[in-house]
C-alpha cells in the first residue's frame, strides 16, 4: 500500500527528491513505530477531523483559550488518553475511568486507581469545552482542563507517578514516553521536534479531551429550527416540551420557600443551550451517605448532555458520588432541599429570597417530574458514542 508523500515527508528527505526524476511514493513504514502500534487507527496523512468540527450557531460557550484544536495535536493526546504505560503499573489509562461507551464517564460509582478506587465518581468528560466555566474537578481544584490532565497521572491512588512510597514522579513518566518509539513520531509530528514535557502533554490530552463533543441531539434537532428555548419544539412530545418548560421556567416560591407554580428552575444552574454549569454555582447540598458528611467544596457539575445514553439508559451514577441511581432520585434531592448548617449551599436553592427558610421545597407532581426525565432524555446523542475518532487506537482493526 502506498500513499502520495505529506509536504512534511518531502522536506524530510531534501536533495534525494531532485536527483530521482521517478515520482516519489510514502511507503507505510514512513512512521514504523506510529504504523506498528496503531495499525490503521492512525493515518498521519490521513488524520480525523478534530479542528474543523461542525459546531451549532447557538453555542457561544468556549474554553479553549490558548490551546486551539489541532489535527495532529488531538491524535497525539488521543494516544497519550487511551495509553497504559501512563499509570504506573501499566494497567490504567485515562480512558479506564472516562468511557467512550458511558459519555467518557464510568459505570462504576468509584473508579478503580492503581492503589485503590477514587474519592469521587469520574465526571463525564462530553463536551467538556463548552463551558464558561473554566476550572475542573468537582471541588474545582484544577485552573484550567489543561491542569486537570496530569493530576490524575499524578495521584498516588489513581495512576500511580506521586513521587510517594518509592513511586517515581513525572519525571518517570517522561522517562517512560521517551523510550517508546511511537512518541518520539507523534511528538514530532505535533510539536516539531520530539521533547516531552508535562506541559505538552497536558495541551496535547487537552485537545484531544475538547474535541469530544455531541450536538446530535433530539433536542438539537428542536432548537435549530425553534431558534430559542422559550418556543415548543416541533420533534418533541407534550411531555418533553413541558418538561422543557419546568426546565427553563424559575419556580414561584411563597415565604417559606414552597412552590406554588411556576417552573423548578434548573436553568439558572445548568444552562441551555450547553448546558454548562454556571461559575457563581455554590454547594448543592448533597449529602455523601457513605462518608455521612455533606462535601461542601462541590460547586462543578459536567454537561447535563448526555447523561442518557441512546437506550435510554444512564451512563453511570449521578452526583458527585455516583450513588444516585436514578433520575428521580435527583430530582426528589432537589424537591427538598436542607440547607441547614451549609455556609456554601447556593443561593438559589435556600428558598425564597428575604426569607429564613431552610431550603427551596418544590412539591413536585408524579407528572412533572416525568416530564422532566422525558425532557433530559433529549439532551443525548449517538454519533459520540461509536466515533472511531474518540476511540482507542491501539486496538487493532
Amino acid at each position: 500500500m502506498t500513499r502520495q508523500l505529506s509536504l512534511f515527508g518531502l522536506l524530510a528527505i531534501g536533495t534525494l527528491a531532485a536527483c530521482d526524476p521517478t515520482p516519489i511514493e510514502e511507503t507505510t513504514d514512513t512512521y514504523p513505530a506510529i504504523e506498528a502500534a496503531f495499525g490503521s487507527n492512525i493515518v498521519v496523512d490521513d488524520l480525523f477531523n478534530y479542528e474543523d468540527q461542525d459546531i451549532p450557531n447557538y453555542i457561544t460557550q468556549d474554553n479553549t483559550d490558548d490551546n486551539g484544536i489541532t489535527d495532529m495535536g488531538a491524535t497525539l493526546g488521543r494516544a497519550l488518553f487511551y495509553d497504559k504505560n501512563l499509570s504506573i503499573d501499566g494497567t490504567v489509562a485515562c480512558a479506564s475511568c472516562h468511557q467512550q461507551a458511558y459519555a467518557f464517564g464510568d459505570p462504576l460509582q468509584a473508579s478503580e486507581g492503581v492503589n485503590g478506587t477514587t474519592g469521587r465518581h469520574s465526571m463525564r468528560l462530553v463536551n467538556a469545552r463548552f463551558a464558561e466555566e473554566v476550572q475542573f474537578f468537582w471541588d474545582e481544584r484544577a485552573g484550567t482542563l489543561e491542569e486537570q490532565t496530569t493530576m490524575p497521572i499524578q495521584d498516588h491512588t489513581e495512576m500511580g507517578f506521586s513521587g510517594l512510597e518509592g513511586n517515581p514522579d513525572f519525571s518517570g513518566l517522561v522517562e517512560r514516553l521517551e523510550e517508546l518509539d511511537y512518541y518520539t513520531e507523534l511528538f514530532t509530528l505535533a510539536y516539531g521536534e520530539p521533547t516531552i514535557n508535562e506541559e505538552r502533554v497536558q495541551m496535547a490530552l487537552g485537545q484531544f479531551v475538547r474535541s469530544i463533543q455531541s450536538f446530535d441531539s433530539r433536542y438539537d434537532a428542536g432548537r435549530a429550527v425553534a431558534g430559542n428555548d422559550q418556543a415548543p419544539f416541533d420533534n418533541f412530545t407534550e411531555a418533553e416540551n413541558a418538561g422543557k418548560g419546568l426546565f427553563m421556567d424559575p419556580p414561584i416560591l411563597d415565604g417559606q420557600g414552597m412552590r406554588t407554580g411556576g417552573g423548578v428552575g434548573c436553568q439558572g444552574c445548568h444552562r441551555a443551550p450547553e448546558f454548562d454549569i454556571d461559575p457563581q454555582s455554590g454547594n448543592n447540598g448533597f449529602i455523601n451517605s457513605l462518608a455521612g458528611t455533606l462535601d461542601y467544596t462541590i460547586t462543578r457539575a459536567p454537561s447535563l448532555r448526555d447523561i442518557f445514553n441512546p437506550q435510554g439508559e444512564l451512563n453511570g451514577g449521578l452526583m458527585h458520588t455516583g450513588e444516585l441511581n436514578t433520575l428521580e432520585e435527583v430530582l426528589a434531592h432537589y424537591g427538598s432541599i436542607d440547607a441547614t448548617d451549609n455556609p456554601t449551599i447556593d443561593r438559589r436553592l435556600r428558598g425564597a429570597p428575604g426569607t429564613q427558610a431552610n431550603g427551596q421545597q418544590l412539591n413536585l407532581t408524579q407528572e412533572e417530574i416525568d416530564n422532566l426525565v422525558a425532557f433530559l432524555k433529549t439532551l443525548g446523542g449517538e454519533d459520540m458514542y461509536t466515533n472511531e475518532k474518540w476511540s482507542d487506537p491501539f486496538i487493532e482493526n
